[in-house]
């Protein structure tokens, strides 16, 4: 078909009738456009197949099929039909229609676009995170009816909230608010008020979408949702219920069968119909930032969807960032505060510890380093219910130092080759303890170091420069002997604890729903979180620090070991997070940081690195910072910084470059992250 995009369908199916055992083409439309499942950013594009008759009925668009590409077969979505190609010479034929359900809709379609170039990335990496795997059985099932008791009339979650009575209004009327929500801590927690939001979006007959952190989130939702709504009238999306269960829910979204969708962050490409809200909670928790590439954010990707589709917006949380304070700085969403006599009122009592505290009399309770204030606070706390100890380092003595010298712990030990030999110098890898009577090992090899001296005093003994929540849980025992200790973290998260005596040791983020609320709560180690290195360190504490507090009883004690001068602690005290995250917003914009500007990190080998800096196209007004090395590894990092206005310009530059570098073939790749949470 060399020149048959210009010649009429009678001709063209004459032509290749002619040739023997070659495919008519479709009587309509014959040429499909499909995006291949092909990373490389320099093939970046649909391309054009011929439709054969047998195919007419079935490759329609949104569909899964399998094309010849650069002589392979490979996956792709038939994205449209269309009368006639661009392409002057002969159309591959579509091999197969793998499924006729269009799983991919134009609406998500467009969206997956439009992140892509938002975030310098490719269709096929976004259509990977769109479009779960197909799981033909489940394809294939009836649709279950699902009953069970009617839903609860329950109101009032809003109640509190001087603007919650109009916002809901909006909603069921059909109108796309965009507001940022402070939630009030407390016994209604977040989960009702923001079902109720789905009842009035689903009252107005359009579809709720509702993205969460992780699955103990998605409990507390799926259960609210479920009260307020009934059975049957939404799906839970989460990763760990297995490939067919989590594709058999999501076909219910695409065909119709229910109107709102709550889950994790790959719930944000749920194929709701007739969208009419979006919501996210606790936009400031990395786990809304995606781990595969082009690492694209739900709180960006929701903001993208609601303004394509016309659709509400409700980010909410404790606490604030400053992402979500530029949205209501610029206009473009509205603030949902709570009066102020209702944050008095429903506010934890904070009582700060600093660093020159009193420790507790009780040898037990001074070996777990806790002042006289929190030791009194957990005791009162167990005579009524559980209390929690939330510690910012996970593990048990994470971090290892000379014991006379101070001196930082490192691996003595030369590293191991892949193929047995030993390479020349030192691993200097941290050393760390897993347990009370364990020797180090070094973290980064694994290897035992029973016989460390340090190089700079010649000393063997060590001592903990950070304490992880299992050593503090093991302390903990020791003080309170007769409580039940539990711990909640990375080997294990628990989802909720019931309302008798406990002591609950959790990291950030891992903390356990109490049924009832916690009498007590205590933050240790407060300096180890507002000392990291991040940008975003105090922003992150308060968040933490907030969400742990919003877990306490009606009047409930929190205690927090900070200096009470410290923003953060203040910010606590005074339970006031937008003044915390106006403040933060004023200083990025004032030092040129995220979000007041777009940036971008290129990471790779050093002389990868500079090669793309020397050839990419950035904007006139970019800023290039570094690049500078990030480990021992020969990797380095560079920055590139640009007005909000330019955003669009960087990505696409960078996003040319890297099709360059693909084209070309070059063996280094260098990784392209545009607006990266870690920056330091």
């Amino acid at each position: 078909m060399t020149d048959d995009a210009l010649l009429p369908l009678e001709a063209v199916q004459s032509k290749a009738g002619a040739a023997k055992g070659a495919p008519v083409p479709a009587p309509e439309l014959p040429v499909a456009r499909v995006a291949v499942d092909n990373p490389l950013p320099h093939l970046d594009r649909p391309f054009d197949y011929l439709v054969p008759a047998a195919m007419h009925d079935t490759a329609a668009p949104g569909v899964r099929v399998r094309v010849r590409f650069a002589g392979k077969l490979v996956d792709g979505f038939l994205l449209e039909r269309a009368d006639a190609s661009d392409h002057a010479g002969k159309l591959a034929v579509l091999e197969r229609v793998i499924s006729p359900e269009p799983v991919l809709t134009p609406e998500i379609a467009g969206l997956a676009r439009a992140v892509a170039d938002r975030y310098a990335g490719t269709l096929a990496d976004v259509l990977r995170l769109a479009v779960p795997p197909r799981h033909a059985r489940a394809e294939g099932e009836e649709p279950k009816t699902v009953t069970g008791e009617e839903p609860s009339g329950e109101s009032g979650a809003w109640d509190d909230y001087p603007m919650g009575a109009s916002f809901l209004d909006a909603l069921e009327n059909g109108r796309a608010p965009r507001a940022v929500w402070n939630a009030l801590p407390g016994a209604r927690g977040w989960a009702v008020p923001v079902a109720e939001a789905v009842r009035a979006t689903l009252k107005g007959d359009r579809g709720a979408v509702v993205v969460v952190p992780d699955g103990k989130d998605v409990a507390s939702a799926d259960r609210a949702l479920t009260e307020l709504l009934g059975p049957g009238s939404h799906v839970a999306l989460t990763a760990d219920l297995g490939p067919a269960e989590r594709y058999r829910r999501w076909l219910k979204a695409l065909r119709g069968q229910v109107q709102a969708v709550v889950g994790t962050r790959a719930a944000m490409f749920a194929p709701v119909r007739d969208l009419g809200l979006v919501a996210l909670w606790d936009d400031g928790d990395d786990l809304h930032a995606e781990r595969l590439a082009p690492y694209p954010h739900a709180r960006e990707v929701l903001a993208l969807r609601a303004h394509r589709t016309g659709a509400a917006m409700l980010i909410g949380g404790y606490a604030r960032t400053a992402e979500a304070t530029q949205l209501v700085a610029t206009g473009w969403a509205r603030p949902i505060v709570a009066a102020r006599e209702s944050v008095r009122a429903a506010a934890p009592r904070v009582r700060p510890a600093g660093e020159d505290a009193e420790l507790a009399k009780d040898q037990a309770a001074r070996q777990a380093r806790l002042p006289s204030i929190a030791w009194k606070a957990l005791k009162d706390g167990l005579d009524s219910g559980p209390v929690l100890i939330q510690v910012p380092r996970r593990g048990y003595v994470p971090t290892l130092a000379c014991q006379n010298c101070r001196a930082p712990a490192r691996c003595q030990q030369p590293p191991t080759k892949h193929g047995g030999t030993i390479e020349e110098g030192l691993c200097h890898g941290p050393l760390a303890l897993r347990g009370g009577h364990a020797a180090p090992y070094c973290r980064w090899c694994g290897r035992v170091s029973a016989a460390w001296r340090c190089p700079s005093c010649g000393g063997g003994r060590v001592r903990a420069m950070v304490v992880g929540a299992r050593r503090t849980a093991e302390e903990l025992g020791r003080a309170f002997p007769s409580v039940q200790v539990k711990t909640s973290g990375r080997d294990g998260v628990l989802a909720t604890v019931g309302p008798g005596k406990a002591l609950v040791v959790a990291t950030p983020g891992a903390e356990p729903v109490p049924e009832g609320g916690y009498t007590a709560v205590v933050l240790l180690d407060g300096w180890a979180m507002l000392g990291r290195a991040d940008l975003r360190a105090s922003e992150e504490t308060v968040r933490r620090w907030m969400n742990a507090a919003a877990l306490l009883r009606p009047g409930g004690e929190l205690v927090v070991l900070g200096d009470a001068a410290l923003p953060a602690v203040q910010t606590l005290l005074r339970w006031d997070p937008i003044t915390h995250a106006e403040r933060e917003l004023a200083e990025r914009t004032e030092l040129g940081f995220p979000p007041a500007v777009r940036m971008a990190t290129l990471t790779g080998a050093a002389h990868a690195v500079r090669q793309m800096l020397e050839e990419v196209h950035l904007p006139d007004d970019a800023q290039v910072l570094g690049p500078v090395p990030i480990d021992d590894s020969g990797q380095e990092r560079a920055m590139i910084r640009v007005p909000r206005a330019s955003g669009n310009t960087l990505a696409t530059a960078l996003k040319g470059a890297s099709g360059v570098r693909a084209a070309r073939k070059t063996p280094d790749v260098v990784r392209v992250s545009v607006d990266p949470l870690d920056l330091i």
